[in-house]
Formats: C-alpha cells, structure tokens, sequence
C-alpha cells in the first residue's frame, strides 16, 4: 500500500512558519465555526496578539490552547504593532485575532497587515465568521455588487455629510451599529435615502439570531417600541444612482432660515431646523444671521 498523502494535502497551507503573522478569524457568536485550521494555528503559533487578551484567552481555554499573548487594540497600535513586527523579524510566529470575527475588517488589525507589508513581513489568513458577509448572504437584498461603510462617523456633520456622499450609491450598503445608536442611525437613514428596504441582522450564529426584512419606514415605526438589543449588522438597499440634492444645496443660511420661517416657524425654532439640516450646532446657524 502507497503511504503517499493526497496532492491536496500536500498542497494545502498549514505548517506554520516563522517570520509570518497569521490572520486568525474567530467566531462571531458560536464557538463550533471555529476552523480545524484555526485551532491548528492558534496551537502552534510562538505568541497571540488579541484585541483583547481576556476574552481571546477564554476561547483559547475552550478548546485547551495555553499560548503567550500580547494586547493589540485601537489604543496602542502603534506602539504594540512596531513590537509585534519586531519579533516577527525575528523569526516568531504571530496569530491576530480580534474579539470575534475577522482581523482587519473594521479593525485595527488594518494598520499590522500595511506594516508588515513596509516591512516586508509575510502575512496569511486562516478564514472564518464575518458578520459583515454573513448578513449580506442572510438579507435577501442583492449581493452581486456591495459596499461595506461600518460605524458611521459619529459627529452630527461627518454623519450627515457621509450618508450625503452615499445618497447616489447603486451597490447594497453594509452598515455596523450598536444598539443604543440604532434608532437615531434608522432616522438618519430614513431622512437621506427615503423609504428603502434594509434588513437587521443581530445575535448572527447564537441561538436568538434574527433576520428582519423590512423597510426603513417600517424599521423605525418597529424600534419606537422596540428596545434594540445586541449588535447589529444593516443591509441597506442600494439606490437609482442619482445622488439627492437636498433642497437647501443652493440656498444661503440667511435664505435657508428664511425658508422655514416663511412656512410658520419661530426664528429660534428655524434656526434649529437649519443647524440639524446642515449638521452643524445651532450656535453657528446664530452668529452667521445675526453678523
């Protein structure tokens, strides 16, 4: 009898080798989409970099894995990410992981990957859970051409000026929030793309995962009521392609004031109406009608 293995086992990526940082996806909610792979990897490797080493080290526990490991989050990037290069150049092995899901994606695991690439660090992933992916798949929107945007910016005038740049977007949109953020995200939507259909994703791969298909106008009648719970994942139906110019585009802010209060507002109420539509405080909305 032969003892040669297969080709595809000899051809399939998984010694482990010195000098490389390995992009280790974890699970996003169920602790069996860990890959064999991954475990193998995780097993092996000289150390682990986690976003964060308590819960990193939980799920390593659950699967009898004991490996050194370093911290590497938004907060210390830069100077953990130079010391993790180091001793890659060193010839140690790395496996980054984040907290679930897959380094890199909206994460600061970004900026580990672009430097080992300066400095000439070779860099592989061990695929796994996507929330991002995995709700697109789930949302029964189109998933031939797609855009993933994450957070959105949180200050007022970054928000309104990045859901404007992407009010001509053809492609589906992915979108992250957290759940004390939905409500005011639904609205915000609603406000710039009209009645569209969006499906909201949570709980992906635990045991209270839910998918709900709807509208945005329907989303936010549902979340008035509706306390949001866990974090969410929304598939946003992309558009016609002609971006919306909003009515005031070509108006002064004395003429935009002029609008509002020419249709029964108070002065002080028009000036607040301006400042939401500009995404700028009131205060500014203020001092440029009364200067």
């Amino acid at each position: 009898m032969s003892t040669n293995k297969p080709a595809i086992d000899r051809e399939e990526k998984n010694a482990i080798v010195g000098g490389t940082l390995y992009l280790v996806a974890t699970p996003i909610g169920n602790l069996a989409d860990l890959s064999e792979r991954a475990i193998k990897t995780l097993s092996e490797v000289d150390f682990v970099a986690a976003e964060d080493t308590r819960n990193s080290g939980k799920l390593l526990s659950c699967f009898g894995i004991s490996k050194p490991m370093v911290s590497y989050h938004e907060h210390n990037k830069k100077e953990r990410g130079e010391g993790i290069v180091s001793r890659l150049l060193a010839g140690e092995s790395c496996a980054l992981v984040t907290d679930a899901g897959t380094p890199a994606i909206s994460d600061p695991g970004e900026d580990l990957v672009r430097l080992c690439a300066e400095r000439g660090v070779p860099v592989t992933s061990v695929p796994g859970a996507c929330a991002a992916v995995n709700a697109l798949a789930l949302s029964g929107l189109a998933t031939g051409k797609f855009v993933f945007e994450g957070f959105l910016p949180v200050p007022k005038s970054e928000r309104r000026e990045r859901l404007e740049e992407l009010s001509g977007e053809k492609r589906t949109m992915i979108l992250y929030e957290a759940p004390h953020k939905l409500r005011t995200t639904l609205n915000d939507l609603l406000e710039t793309f009209g009645n569209r259909k969006i499906a909201l994703c949570r709980e992906l791969t635990k045991l209270n995962e839910e998918i709900y298909r709807t509208t945005l106008e329907a989303a936010v009648e549902t979340y008035r009521e509706r306390e949001p719970r866990g974090e969410y994942v929304l598939i946003l139906e992309g558009g016609e392609g002609k971006k919306k110019e909003c009515f005031f585009a070509h108006m002064t802010v004395e003429e935009h004031v002029a609008h509002y209060m020419a249709g029964g507002m108070s002065k002080m109420d028009a000036t607040k109406a301006v400042a939401k539509d500009r995404g700028v405080p009131k205060n500014e909305i203020y001092r440029k009608i009364n200067t």
